[in-house]
């Protein structure tokens, strides 16, 4: 009986485990606009809040060159600052609820979500 019950337990205890699993805080530091041709800033604004808004998140002109990004997801909020002119763009942690940041560290899905986003600017920005 106390075998049965741990072929049970022990598998929920791995998924909360892996389900609550941090990382260091996941930043794009000065990555690179790579474009066919010269592109404005107007261009690389457009490109950034289109592939934020594929994935879900809302971007918010915060001066020039510098939007806002924040995703919702359920239960959890992420919030990034990104800053970009005509050569490359940064996306840095902002705020964010319900992903156990402690400073330095945050659920990990967070850093997905920023990944993601990343992939995405890089392939709108390669189609103008």
């Amino acid at each position: 009986m106390i075998r049965s019950a741990l072929k049970v337990l022990i598998p929920v205890i791995a998924l909360l485990m892996v389900g609550c699993r941090s990382a260091p805080v996941y930043e794009v530091q000065q990555g690179q606009l790579v474009t066919s041709r010269a592109v404005s800033m107007a261009d690389v604004e457009k490109a950034i809040k289109t592939a934020g808004a594929g994935l879900g998140w809302q971007m918010v002109q915060r001066a020039p060159g510098s939007l806002e990004g924040i995703l919702i997801l359920r239960e959890h909020r992420a919030v990034v600052d990104i800053r970009y002119d005509t050569r490359s763009y940064s996306i840095k942690y902002k705020d964010s609820s319900n992903l156990n940041y402690d400073g330095s560290t945050i659920h990990a899905n967070y850093n997905g979500w920023v990944q993601n986003l990343e992939r995405a600017i890089r392939a709108q920005v390669s189609a103008l």
